[in-house]
């Protein structure tokens, strides 16, 4: 008793009246750390936060190269799969037993925890190149809707007949600055409210392009659409549309992706009903919500503008110094918004949405090797990789001939 009593010690501050009254043990849960007061309706709204970023910007244009039919059939598709890989990691945040096991606090704690040895540093990998993707991402994301502000003002003042060119760069240096005073908060994750603000700028921005998709269906004015999206021989040659179409598979990756968080989200969650059971209900409240927003986003979005739409419809004090001012260098010298989300999204849906959680539920349930299930599960990896690859390697041809054509820290029109 006396041992388990200094292991809580970490956690709060004791006082003698505490230890009689038993009021320590009812404010700590069974690892010692302040009792959880999540349930699924708090992690359900970190899911949403999560998932809904600046990936739905560029719905309207990955349906475009897909089309009324694969379009909104891959949106379908990946959100099965990120569904259910979540409730198989859902099942691993306990170790070995998914109730009564020991919590682990992160991804790669889990990774650990079932798989260990070398695909840990693989998953600290993939996960820290996922996250340096993704603050590029934003840095460009951010540059480029600042810039449709300031050209829609241009617009608005001197009329459509002028060019109104505005370089991006100065607006990622802002963003960068901002960025750099914001990172040296200490405790940064543990502010209360920022959930909240992230929930409401996600929802803001996203209603904001679905608004504008939606008046300018109302306006009547007509736009090419096709079952199969943009035209071969029209809107692209041959070779455009299968890469285009690896590409837009890659965008819609990346807007799925949260799995990096779901560990850290199910820690907040208290143990009464079990953890993974409301992490389940969570995560498909979550992703159902998502994926209903989504739909609207793309196809409402490609309903507006059709074949032509657009790639974004909005059109430690040293580390991490260093660590903003050289992602925002590399966002200034690639500012190419749609390759990088596809390479993004590409890049991390397989091994940390697919593999590690498929992995983890086979090492965790004990499935035999050849069963029915271990090969249906395996088979669904392989897609799955096949599938980031083929996409990977269309993000790849558009940064190349995106290249071709740009020339660094210019105004671009």
């Amino acid at each position: 008793m006396a041992k388990q009593m200094q292991k809580t010690s970490v956690f709060i501050e004791q006082s003698p009246g505490d230890y009689e009254n038993g009021d320590i043990q009812k404010n700590l849960d069974d690892d010692g750390r302040p009792k959880r007061t999540g349930t699924w309706v708090t992690a359900s709204a970190h899911i949403i936060t999560a998932v809904i970023g600046s990936g739905v910007l560029s719905l309207a244009w990955a349906i475009a190269q897909l089309g009324w039919v694969a379009g909104p059939a891959v949106l379908m598709a990946f959100s099965f799969i990120t569904y259910f890989t979540s409730t198989l990691l859902a099942d691993c945040y306990r170790a070995p037993d998914p109730v009564h096991g020991k919590r682990n606090y992160t991804y790669m704690d889990v990774v650990r925890a079932y798989l260990g040895g070398r695909k840990v540093q693989l998953c600290g990998l993939a996960q820290y190149a996922n996250l340096v993707g993704i603050t590029i991402g934003y840095t460009i994301t951010a540059s480029i809707s600042m810039v449709a502000v300031k050209r829609s003002n241009c617009f608005h003042k001197h009329g459509h007949h002028v060019k109104c060119q505005t370089s991006n760069y100065p607006f990622m240096v802002i963003f960068a600055c901002i960025q750099l005073v914001l990172s040296q908060i200490p405790n940064f994750d543990k502010l209360s409210w920022l959930s909240i603000v992230a929930a409401i700028m996600s929802f803001a921005y996203s209603s904001i392009g679905l608004g504008l998709s939606i008046a300018k269906v109302a306006g009547g004015e007509h736009v090419r659409t096709s079952l199969t999206g943009v035209t071969v021989g029209v809107d692209v040659s041959g070779s455009e549309k299968v890469w285009r179409t690896f590409q837009a598979i890659g965008d819609i990756a990346f807007a799925y992706a949260y799995s990096t968080v779901l560990i850290e989200i199910q820690d907040t969650i208290k143990s009464s009903p079990p953890e993974n059971k409301s992490m389940k209900r969570a995560s498909s409240i979550g992703v159902s919500t998502t994926t209903l927003f989504y739909v609207l986003c793309g196809l409402i979005g490609y309903a507006a503008f059709g074949n032509d739409a657009p790639g974004n419809f909005l059109t430690g004090l040293v580390w991490r110094t260093a660590y903003v001012i050289i992602t925002a260098v590399v966002a200034m010298i690639f500012p190419f918004f749609n390759d990088f989300l596809g390479l993004i999204g590409a890049g991390s849906f397989w091994p940390l949405t697919v593999y590690f959680p498929i992995e983890m539920h086979i090492a965790q349930s004990k499935t035999p090797k050849y069963s029915f299930r271990w090969i249906w599960l395996k088979i669904l990896s392989w897609v799955c990789l096949v599938i980031s690859l083929i996409a990977a390697a269309g993000s790849v041809q558009g940064l190349i001939q995106s290249l071709k054509t740009y020339k660094p820290f210019q105004t671009q029109e």
